[in-house]
């Protein structure tokens, strides 16, 4: 019997593939031998025949439609400085297990080991804990929010002075601990929107609160996002078709209020809004099934402003 890991064909077989993929198309982006070399950590020579073609790599890597969508993400985002290493990391490990999943890694794996073909074999996938990939996916929804903020052009003028903070939830939460945020908030400083670190659970106390109030009424809302309230914005998601819930923002128990509003209107709204209190800054949320849902809101919204 030949012993063969998967990770083992990841890195004889898919690794050099992708490289060579990512690398023609960095170079295809303007990134020049020497940029594209930093970015895939690799030398210059080497990127030189990747370009060439004369890596080789396997087809079946570079004919896949995954492969090949997630590439084309990781350049667009390189290329742009959307993303950095530790995201195109996250998403070729995401790439890694679909591709183990029956994909062109799992037949790999059954030609290396005869002894797996016709077992239907799911060792790969099989011990992946659920809670750990809803872990995974919730803080990979809060940090591509993130930076789908920070991406928003004008959207500085929408950090509010205490800022901005992206939360997102796990399924049937039980309090704060189960919210994912950005630790230290998101802050603008000289038009530019700062992102202090990575999403972490239990990070933030106050968007975890809306976050549990929305999803105790409607349990389909995972997430919530503050921003300033803006006059402009509420029209704007007026215009959209949506009707934003204003509610008092000077209260003792901030969870049970929203609860109470959002019960009252009989659903969560898409947006909600307080004009503020003594020693209270006016904030905006804005709430989705999931970050990315709520940071496309927020995006739509300015660009309605702008329009």
């Amino acid at each position: 019997m030949s012993l063969v890991l998967p990770s083992e064909l990841v890195v004889d077989r898919f690794l050099p593939t992708v490289r060579a993929m990512l690398a023609a198309r960095l170079a295809e982006r303007g990134l020049t031998q020497q940029e594209i070399a930093a970015e895939l950590g690799v030398t210059q020579a080497a990127v030189s025949k990747y370009i060439g073609g004369e890596s080789g790599g396997d087809d079946r890597f570079r004919n896949d439609p995954e492969t090949v969508a997630t590439v084309d993400r990781i350049a667009d985002g390189l290329a742009g400085g959307e993303i950095d290493g530790y995201d195109a990391l996250a998403e070729l490990l995401s790439l890694v297990r679909t591709l183990e999943d029956r994909g062109p890694i799992c037949e790999l794996h059954e030609e290396a080991m005869p002894e797996l073909q016709g077992l239907s074999c799911d060792l790969c996938v099989r011990g992946l804990d659920p809670d750990v990939r809803a872990e995974r996916d919730v803080l990979g929804s809060v940090r591509t929010a993130a930076r789908t903020l920070a991406s928003i052009p004008g959207m500085a003028e929408y950090i509010p002075n205490v800022g901005t903070n992206v939360g997102m939830c796990l399924p049937d939460p039980r309090d704060e601990t189960d919210v994912a945020a950005i630790p230290g908030r998101i802050y603008a400083m000289g038009g530019r929107i700062e992102i202090p670190a990575n999403p972490e659970f239990g990070a933030s106390k106050h968007v975890a609160t809306a976050v549990l109030a929305a999803t105790s009424v409607d349990p389909e809302v995972h997430s919530a996002i503050n921003i300033a309230t803006d006059d402009d914005l509420l029209a704007a998601a007026r215009a959209m078709g949506i009707d934003p819930l204003e509610f008092d923002a000077d209260y003792e128990d901030r969870d049970d209020h929203l609860r109470t509003r959002f019960a009252d209107r009989g659903a969560v709204p898409r947006v909600a809004y307080h004009r503020g209190a003594f020693g209270i800054e006016p904030a905006t949320y804005v709430f989705g099934s999931t970050a990315v849902e709520a940071a496309e809101l927020v995006e739509d919204l300015l660009e309605t402003i702008s329009a």
